[in-house]
């Protein structure tokens, strides 16, 4: 998948291992939900460092399976590794014939569909994955819902530049907010069933995120002429900055918005 935006550094990496410990509670309610039993075949699409892969195994125990998919090489071979799964490289853009169709009881993506040019193409593809009697979960990001309290003018920055950056390479950034309109038009039917999760933190523990979204997206960013290499930098200090000057400011991040279906 050549589409994603975000970047393939040591940074980007350690930012998505951050950013699924985030999500972890959210995503394990979901898999828990659908009721992923031992014994259960997982597969896991965009797996990128793993950290899903590992709360599915942990689910299907020894006599099932977790298998990883990603267009990134060297993540997906490390995500196995530290989930005890396998891992198949190929592009959910393209690969109909990736993983056997109908070959798994559990097939889940997570901020997958925001990356992909035809997000309604890729669940179709997800959905023939799924086997008879299994459930097909998607989460992704409303970005819109990014700000904070009392205003702040970096959170203006941030929104200025990462969400610009994204709809101009083409990507919705209230994607989540549409998945079920997408289940309808993928053929694939309306939603079992939806889940939101939200995070309303603070300064303190948002600037990070913030901070580490904006670094990630800067490449595009500037390609695009919405910032230069010293507002990139600039944007560092100042937010590390504001940690410090205003912890206790609110800081909502984006929805994580769920939905799945049961073949």
């Amino acid at each position: 998948m050549t589409t994603y935006v975000m970047g393939r550094t040591p940074e980007e990496y350690q930012r998505l291992r951050r950013q699924a410990a985030v999500w972890e509670p959210a995503t394990a309610r979901l898999l828990d939900r659908a009721g992923l039993a031992p014994g259960a075949r997982c597969l896991d699409v965009g797996c990128g460092p793993g950290e899903t892969m590992r709360l599915m195994a942990e689910r299907v125990g020894p006599t099932g399976r977790v298998v990883g998919l990603d267009v990134d090489i060297r993540l997906g071979a490390a995500a196995a590794e530290h989930s005890g799964g396998e891992f198949v490289a190929a592009d959910v853009t393209t690969d109909d014939d990736a993983v056997p169709a109908g070959g798994f009881d559990l097939v889940y993506g997570r901020l997958i569909l925001l990356h992909t040019p035809d997000p309604v193409a890729v669940l179709r593809r997800m959905w023939r994955w799924t086997a008879p009697g299994g459930v097909l979960i998607v989460q992704d990001y409303d970005m819109r819902t990014v700000d904070g309290y009392p205003a702040h003018d970096l959170v203006a920055e941030w929104r200025r530049v990462f969400l610009g950056a994204y709809a101009a390479a083409g990507r919705d950034v209230r994607l989540g907010l549409r998945l079920p309109a997408m289940f309808e038009e993928a053929g694939i039917g309306a939603p079992d069933g939806t889940d939101v999760a939200g995070i309303l933190g603070t300064m303190a523990d948002s600037a990070g995120m913030l901070a580490a979204t904006y670094r990630s997206i800067a490449p595009v960013a500037i390609a695009q002429g919405l910032i230069d290499e010293a507002q990139r930098d600039r944007f560092q200090a100042e937010m590390a900055e504001a940690a410090e000057r205003h912890p206790e400011y609110t800081a909502l991040w984006p929805l994580l918005i769920g939905a799945w279906r049961r073949r």
